[in-house]
């Protein structure tokens, strides 16, 4: 271990050290705070010290005291002459055997300047003095005749070793405590206080659920997992922003298990992942006692108020408070949608002055701009050419691919015409709104690993191209500060606690049919910090495993440079009987009776799809462990011949899980499964190289992962696929944007669908993000409210204020 002591003279200013005990004891509390200092060796005056400000000092902070013979100095050469067996007296100037001991000592240290009254007569002939005063090479202090043999004068050398020893010893103690506090920030077991639960049956409402816990304050949280009090931004009483900076400080603390929750793709009966993830959370940490965390996607408001819902769990594995986490949390989705919009005027704004003032009349109304972009001494020594070339963008209106983004399932903005207004001059152009969420800021939020990358990543947004084809970023508007501005605080995890009082981090919350589908990187590395070489990480993606799963390797991991642990593939009998051939679900009805009564033909032929899921895991090399979500109306046999199927196809377990309705104890033998296969030999692999070109990409994501039997790209794709590799975007992994509800292009296809032509209708590239963008078939980006949303049942209690009909 490399030892570094970092010495701050005059760390105690002039005006403090002149004040009062209270200024003095402020300063103290200051750097008691402070996470870079380990050590405080306080050189005050001797009539400043007090029990006030000793007592002021942490305890963890090591106490070195020059108070004369009686401070620091004092005690370590009383330490270093004890070691080497000498016999040591100590004795204050005033003390009435002062005279005696001179008298006899046949070595005298003097630690602070002789008071006059006290003559060097006492001091017996002979006999070494050494001083350790301040200012000991001062003239002032060479008081002692010749007659005596005194250190000052005859052995200088004894004098600065034994100075010196008191100094190395205080810089020692500051080393091992140092040393004590980095050991205690590795390698532990959180000090977590976790919450009790009494679980009902029925099972009431989560909201319910929800309410009847009482949640630990954030601040308490933070600091049982080992979180600075400088390190978290509070809001309200249950959650609080984590600043990037304790990246830096656990910079060398190993990471832990790294742990993917997927799924089977997705039914309308749902199959709980997120509920998988916070029960096997649960599981691990008040159960098992061992540290985890879990890292979610913040939940967008359009499923919340569509037919969705939330997404902060169920049952009794859910993030609380759960109407915080749906609604609004810090945020985030927020501040992304103001950024994404300002980029969407300043785009339009851009082409209407363009187009009508000259361009010296444009350089000269942002000419303080151009002078800093430029770094020009004299403007006016540009040509008209020149100023030409620089305020000029030359955007071509047809080819804008930036849009406005909303978070409301409005079905009605997915095609508009902007520009109407007479104030425009004739300048529309046919637009779009998306889902927030499906923002490129939103998926360069879940990406970026620090404030600069991001930065970067955003100012390198395509937003068109001009009329030469060459693209146009977000840097060349002139907008990324401001984009930066308006995500300085969105970029920090948001922490907060499952039911059972265990650690939570939300953050980001692209889409996995229209995005990436994965909460942060960020997130996912503090974590992994946090926890230690022995806990786990558990993050989901979203949807089944085709789409979320896929592009966490293939994306988010080249971008983390994070290697997945175990993957977590959540299935439900009920929904495996859908997959099998089961009727149709629609929401709100009461369910069939295939889905309630025992079927195993139904269960087995459903299974295909399970089969597939894990084959698709298989093609990265990760183990993979099949979490079985029960339901009550599930018969045994079902259970066991889904647990048995999915063993026989190479899932390296399978587990019956009722965290649901139990909490983190329903899913112990999930995560000793977890446990034990996060232990296994691990080949992880991408799926393709880089290096390939754009088609062929696309090409092996269909025919690998979906069971394509090969791809078609329209014309429009094709020219698309041509321009990206021509501005030199060719290099880039795949993100698809694809319906959850089928393996194939076509939602009702259930199972395994064979034998399909994979349609590419565009070819999208979000090159801030870092990936290239297909639509395949008629993928919308903004989605629909039903015909009976969630809204009808969310109401607000005016004089409780309590959100009531959230789930």
């Amino acid at each position: 271990m490399k030892r570094v002591i970092k010495v701050l003279e005059d760390s105690l200013p002039r005006e403090v050290v002149e004040s009062p005990f209270l200024d003095i004891v402020s300063e103290i509390l200051r750097l008691n705070e402070d996470p870079n200092v380990q050590g405080l060796a306080l050189d005050l005056p001797e009539s400043l010290y007090s029990s006030m400000v000793l007592n002021a000092v942490k305890p963890e902070k090591d106490k070195v005291l020059l108070v004369g013979a009686r401070g620091a100095e004092g005690a370590a050469l009383q330490s270093v002459l004890r070691c080497e067996g000498a016999t040591v007296l100590s004795c204050h100037w005033k003390s009435p055997q002062l005279q005696s001991e001179l008298g006899h000592a046949d070595a005298v240290v003097f630690g602070s300047t002789k008071p006059d009254d006290v003559p060097v007569s006492w001091v017996k002939p002979g006999a070494t003095i050494i001083h350790c005063a301040h200012g000991l090479l001062s003239a002032k202090y060479l008081y002692f005749s010749e007659e005596h043999n005194y250190g000052q004068q005859n052995n200088p050398a004894a004098e600065k070793t034994v100075g010196s020893l008191a100094v190395a010893m205080r810089m020692q103690n500051m080393v091992k405590n140092m040393e004590r506090w980095i050991q205690s920030q590795q390698h532990r077991k959180w000090d977590l206080h976790c919450l009790k639960l009494q679980p009902l049956s029925p099972v009431p409402s989560d909201i319910e659920i929800s309410r009847a816990q009482s949640p630990k304050a954030v601040d308490v949280l933070a600091k049982e997992i080992g979180l600075l009090t400088d390190e978290i931004e509070i809001y309200g009483q249950t959650k609080a922003k984590v600043r990037l900076s304790l990246l830096e400080r656990l910079k060398d603390q190993p990471d832990g298990k790294y742990v993917l929750v997927a799924g089977i793709t997705p039914t309308p009966l749902g199959e709980g992942k997120s509920t998988v993830t916070v029960g096997l959370v649960q599981a691990l940490t008040a159960h098992l006692n061992i540290n985890s965390f879990a890292c979610l996607r913040q939940p967008s408001q359009g499923p919340t108020f569509g037919v969705k819902g939330g997404a902060a769990g169920g049952g009794y594995a859910q993030v609380i408070p759960m109407e915080e986490f749906n609604l609004h949390l810090t945020g985030d989705i927020h501040a992304i949608t103001a950024a994404n919009n300002l980029l969407a005027a300043a785009i339009d704004a851009r082409i209407l002055h363009e187009n009508t003032q000259s361009d010296k009349l444009h350089y000269l109304k942002q000419i303080s701009h151009f002078i800093a972009l430029l770094e020009l001494t004299d403007p006016e020594t540009l040509t008209e050419e020149e100023i030409s070339r620089f305020v000029r963008l030359d955007i071509d209106p047809s080819t804008i691919t930036w849009q406005r983004v909303v978070d409301t399932n409005d079905r009605f903005l997915r095609k508009i015409t902007v520009g109407q207004a007479n104030t425009e001059k004739g300048f529309v152009r046919q637009a779009q709104f998306d889902i927030a969420v499906a923002s490129e800021i939103m998926a360069i939020l879940a990406l970026t690993t620090s404030l600069q990358d991001m930065k970067e990543r955003l100012g390198k947004m395509v937003v068109a191209n001009d009329q030469k084809g060459e693209p146009v970023t977000a840097e060349d508007l002139g907008v990324t500060g401001a984009l930066a501005v308006l995500m300085k605080d969105a970029i920090k995890p948001t922490l907060m606690q499952t039911l059972e009082g265990t650690p939570v981090f939300v953050h980001a919350g692209p889409f996995a049919n229209i995005a990436h589908g994965n909460s942060s990187v960020l997130a996912d590395k503090i974590a992994l910090k946090l926890v230690g070489e022995n806990g786990f990480v558990v993050t989901e993606a979203g949807f089944g495993a085709d789409i979320g799963m896929e592009k966490f390797f293939n994306i988010k991991c080249r971008a983390s440079g994070l290697v997945p642990s175990v993957v977590v593939l959540v299935a439900t009998v009920r929904a495996l009987k859908m997959h099998g051939g089961g009727p149709n679900v629609t929401a709100g009805a009461p369910l069939k009776k295939e889905y309630t009564e025992e079927n195993l033909q139904l269960v087995a032929d459903g299974c295909c799809n399970l089969q597939k899921q894990i084959q698709i895991t298989q093609l990265f090399g990760v183990p993979v462990v099949v979490a079985l979500n029960v339901f009550k109306t599930d018969s045994p046999a079902e259970v066991d011949l889904v647990c048995k199927i999915a063993k026989e196809s190479g899932a390296f377990d399978a587990v019956p899980c009722n965290h649901w309705s139990a909490g983190g104890r329903g899913a112990i033998k999930l995560a000793q499964a977890v446990e034990k296969a996060a232990n296994q030999k691990n080949s992880f692999k991408y799926l393709y190289s880089l290096e390939l070109p754009i088609v062929e990409k696309i090409r092996i994501i269909a025919q690998k992962v979906y069971g394509a039997q090969d791809i078609e790209l329209s014309p429009v794709a094709q020219s698309q696929v041509d321009r990206y590799t021509r501005q030199g975007f060719g290099n880039l992994p795949i993100c698809m944007a694809k319906t959850h509800l089928s393996l194939s292009h076509q939602p009702e296809r259930k199972g395994v669908p064979t034998g399909f032509i994979l349609p590419i209708s565009e070819v999208r590239a979000s090159i801030g993000a870092g990936f290239i963008y297909p639509l395949v078939g008629t993928m919308s980006t903004m989605p629909g409210l039903p015909t009976r949303p969630c809204f009808y049942d969310i109401d607000l209690d005016p004089i409780t204020e309590q959100v009531k009909g959230l789930f």
